[in-house]
């Protein structure tokens, strides 16, 4: 492909993202009992560099996941604050300034089994930490399979 094409595929967001997973990855990998450590510290240094109101709620829910699934182990994802559990990712925090979005998401995989019926929500957009907020994600985090 020439200098002048241009690829219409991924985002540079998106290829800044998965360039992110690559070094998570890469790190994961590495046996070290300093990797717990790593990972939180990586996860703290990603919600510090996020603009104010993002930073305030991957913060709580940090809080949150940390005082009520205390078995999730803080990580980033794809750059994003994120928390698992035996490697898998149950809970992240999607910032709306990494995708260029109107909202920040707060999502749950199919591994924190909030399965409820035939239809349940698994991501919330989220534009401010509001105690009515702060409930309802407690309430989502406490339930997590």
């Amino acid at each position: 492909m020439s200098e002048k094409q241009k690829y219409d595929g991924f985002s540079e967001e998106e290829r800044t993202a998965m360039k992110q997973r690559a070094a998570e990855l890469k790190t994961a990998s590495k046996p070290t009992s300093k990797k717990a450590a790593t990972e939180r510290q990586a996860l703290l240094d990603t919600i510090a560099a996020m603009p104010g109101n993002e930073a305030a709620i991957a913060n709580r829910v940090h809080e949150i996941v940390t005082e009520h699934a205390s078995d999730l182990l803080p990580k980033t994802w794809y750059g994003m604050p994120a928390w698992a559990r035996d490697g898998k990712v149950v809970v992240f925090v999607k910032h709306a300034s990494k995708f260029k979005m109107r909202y920040t998401e707060v999502g749950f995989t199919e591994d924190a089994h909030l399965d409820s019926g035939d239809i349940w929500a698994t991501v919330f957009a989220v534009t401010t930490m509001t105690p009515t907020v702060d409930e309802e994600l407690t309430r989502l985090v406490r339930s997590i399979g």
